[in-house]
């Protein structure tokens, strides 16, 4: 009964990210992946259903939400590229290069997210000491391996993994010298799980590419991405132990508040609702270009966030306590935002040439129904088995290897391929 309880839980936090995930593909960038980051954290919290999580609840959302924000600074476009070729050595090293950026992704979004499960006052976490060690870790990492040692990944994108990478490392060091043990267990399986669907996703869009259906394969990708990196993030807290809080006094939490529903939401709004896009999206929907339609979703979307923002400001600072429902009604929210905003700015509102947008609603109408049959999963303690990691690590870059040939020898040469090895790569183009 518990394995079935387990799997129902996994299915559900990977849908939500999954989904959330593909909705950030509207968006991009630190802000689109911290928002759907903050909606898996909450699908988690909502599935664990423990009172001492709740008292802090906004707290722990807002370090899943900046863990997985974090790899937004990565380019991956070269790489996608690389997957895309027919020589089994490029499409190799474009899909492990993927795995990477995608186990960054999970592995800080999943620390991150740990470490605020298990911070408590008798037990705290020194986040200043870890942000300060993070962002040492990343000079250093990307000073030698990229400006010493020049090991590019990306040529000629940026190579910002290479800073980010030094941030997993000092967040990897800081959990074993703190024994935060069970935070390092969601770290790993969070960043196994997004590496493994990275570079799965792009396997599922090369062969969505050479099936010629019409749909977009790219958010498959990013589907995958969030769906296995949920997955291997809730599976991580599900069978980890974790100290049972005697806090369960809800106390306030003005900035986790205000970073989730205000400061990130009109960060997004400012770098993606630009008239110049929405030009882009919205004019070819029209029978005649009208202006006033793409003003009009440029502040009407402003306002909806604004909206959002003051009411739940405005809930939560009357709140005395938060429970089950309270958590819920945020999550519906947040989340239904997040998709109304993409269906806005893609133009989904005007035509049905976006179909994806419209499975966003399906499967959001799914997780909620999954959410309601989900019962509060029984966590198991288990404890972190390096030889059992190492061994899954393996397993999983060999099915990459076995994925990397069968999408090299499945087509020609396609649209948007790109080769890192066989052919010069000009280093000193400048950054896009």
């Amino acid at each position: 009964m518990n394995n079935k309880k387990l799997l129902l839980s996994l299915l559900t936090v990977g849908m939500t990210l999954g989904t959330a995930w593909a909705i950030r593909g509207q968006f991009g960038h630190e802000h689109g992946a911290a928002w759907a980051g903050s909606i898996g954290s909450i699908a988690i919290l909502l599935i664990a259903n423990r009172k001492d999580w709740f008292a802090k609840a906004f707290q722990i959302i807002i370090s899943g939400a900046m863990g997985w924000g974090i790899g937004g600074v990565m380019s991956y476009g070269m790489v996608v590229g690389y997957g895309r070729d027919t020589e089994f050595v490029n499409v190799y090293y474009g899909l492990i290069s993927l795995f990477v950026i995608g186990g960054l992704y999970g592995f800080i979004g999943g620390g991150l997210f740990g470490l605020s499960l298990s911070n408590s006052s008798k037990n705290p976490v020194s986040w200043p000491r870890l942000l300060v060690e993070m962002v040492v870790g990343a000079i250093l990492f990307y000073f030698f391996i990229i400006q010493q040692y020049e090991w590019l990944m990306t040529p000629p994108r940026d190579e910002s993994w290479a800073g980010v990478l030094g941030m997993a490392a000092a967040l990897a060091w800081f959990m074993f010298r703190t024994k935060q043990y069970s935070a390092l267990r969601v770290a790993l399986f969070a960043g196994l799980g997004g590496g493994f669907g990275f570079a799965f996703g792009n396997f599922l869009q090369v062969l969505g590419h050479v099936s010629e259906i019409k749909f977009n394969f790219w958010n498959v990708m990013e589907y995958s991405l969030g769906f296995f990196g949920g997955i291997g993030m809730a599976y991580g807290t599900f069978t980890s132990h974790w100290e049972d809080s005697t806090e369960t006094q809800y106390s306030k939490q003005w900035f986790p508040m205000l970073m989730l529903v205000l400061i990130i939401p009109i960060t997004m709004w400012q770098q993606n609702f630009r008239m110049d896009r929405l030009e882009k999206t919205i004019t070819p929907l029209l029978t005649a270009s009208d202006q006033a339609i793409e003003l009009s979703v440029r502040w009407d979307s402003l306002l909806l966030i604004l909206f959002a923002g003051i009411y739940w400001l405005n809930v939560h600072a009357k709140s005395k306590s938060l429970d089950y429902s309270d958590i819920k009604k945020f999550f519906i929210g947040h989340f239904g935002l997040y998709m109304l905003l993409s269906i806005l700015i893609t133009g989904a509102f005007l035509s049905t040439y976006r179909i994806e947008q419209y499975l966003y609603i399906l499967n959001f109408a799914i997780i909620i129904y999954l959410l309601s049959r989900a019962e509060e999963v029984v966590f198991e303690n288990q404890s972190l088995s390096w030889n059992t990691y190492a061994k899954n690590f393996g397993i999983v870059l060999a099915f990459i290897a076995v994925l990397a040939y069968i999408a090299a020898s499945s087509h020609d040469e396609i649209k948007g391929s790109h080769k890192r090895f066989g052919e010069e790569i000009p280093l000193e183009t400048p950054k896009p």
